[in-house]
């Protein structure tokens, strides 16, 4: 089993940053965590895809955050970030980190952390 704890969410401004982090327990492996991915939710709206890391380093990013959002990871502490730059209000949700393997489904979820954006 692995564990996902997300944190750093917060209330900010509309222009602002916040860095949330998703930090990983338990069997973690590059294996098990080969990608990790943050995911959004916005009240009433389906959960979306907000970009992913791969344990190279690799990443891939919604249209919506291109240019505003970047994902890193440091392997060593299994934790990955996102920062979240030139905020919007319509960027405002729960924000969800997942694992999977290299082949697969999403196996593993966070809790969740809240991102409000004010205009």
């Amino acid at each position: 089993q692995v564990q996902l704890v997300e944190s750093g969410g917060g209330l900010v401004q509309a222009g602002g940053s916040l860095r949330l982090s998703c930090t990983a327990s338990g069997r973690t492996s590059s294996s098990t965590i080969f990608t990790m991915v943050w995911f959004r939710q916005a009240p009433g709206k389906e959960r979306e895809f907000v970009g992913s890391i791969k344990w190279s380093g690799n990443t891939d990013y919604a249209d919506s955050v291109k240019g505003r959002f970047t994902i890193s990871r440091n392997n060593a502490k299994n934790t990955m970030y996102l920062d979240l730059n030139s905020l919007k209000p319509e960027d405002t949700g729960v924000y969800f980190c997942a694992s999977k393997r290299v082949i697969g489904t999403y196996e593993y979820w966070g809790q969740g952390t809240q991102v409000t954006v004010s205009s």
